[in-house]
């Protein structure tokens, strides 16, 4: 038995512990507040704050 099979067999497209939607709100956040301590917490919330984003200020 190898290393080899004892590997992840993913694809190496995620950022760590972070989804899409949370690298989503990230990016959101910092843009409209330029905090990075809001960014982080909103990228902790993810999906929930880019809902409440776009239901607030729209697209």
């Amino acid at each position: 038995m190898t290393h080899e099979n004892n590997r992840s067999k993913g694809c190496g497209c995620g950022i760590g512990t972070f989804g899409i939607g949370s690298v989503i709100a990230m990016i959101i956040s910092f843009t409209s507040w330029h905090s990075i301590p809001w960014m982080l917490f909103h990228g902790f919330l993810g999906w929930i704050y880019i809902i409440y984003y776009i239901l607030t200020y729209g697209f």
